[in-house]
């Protein structure tokens, strides 16, 4: 890891990856200071999405869609939910390459805080051997206890704790 990216990135847990028939799932979990509805606020609110993740079009209900726009409309998806349990669990069905995958984020009161478990589930060994998907999440929940508090991290600081991550988290076996 660079000098220049190691203040970037937090001591939190890398995302551990199961196999599960023929696909991958990818678990992350977080503890914030926060409480729950802020942490939702930053799962759901799209000024909060844009700090942290990407900017939003937010259909906030089972059925509706989440259109995301990554560095400026390099990249977009367009995701369906499938669970909306504010302020405790979020899904959606993410499609990368033929695959639908699912996201979930499962929030719980900790204390004070709030305990945050991100999967996502049905990858392709195939998709995930670059460590992509992996290393971006990782990289993505370092700007989430900032877009808590309502500040954004510049989507340079993203790609370059994507990139020092990457290392973290070699290619899968095929």
């Amino acid at each position: 890891m660079s000098t220049m990216t190691e203040p970037l990135l937090s001591d939190a847990p890398d995302g551990v990856v199961t196999e599960a028939a023929d696909a991958l799932q990818l678990v992350f979990r977080r503890r914030y200071r926060q409480s729950i509805e802020k942490v939702w606020a930053a799962l759901t609110v799209p000024e909060r999405l844009a700090d942290w993740f990407a900017d939003a079009q937010v259909d906030l209900r089972v059925g509706g869609a989440i259109r995301l726009n990554w560095n400026k409309g390099m990249h977009q998806a367009e995701m369906q939910i499938t669970v909306c349990d504010p302020p405790r669990a979020l899904a959606w069905v993410w499609t990368i390459g033929e695959r639908d995958t699912l996201v979930r984020f499962d929030l719980a009161v900790d204390g004070g805080g709030c305990t945050l478990t991100l999967t996502h589930s049905g990858l392709s060994r195939d998709g995930a051997r670059d460590g992509g998907v992996r290393a971006g999440w990782h990289a993505h929940l370092e700007a989430l206890p900032a877009a808590i508090e309502g500040r954004a991290t510049p989507w340079e600081t993203k790609v370059a704790r994507e990139q020092a991550l990457a290392q973290r988290y070699p290619e899968m076996p095929a």
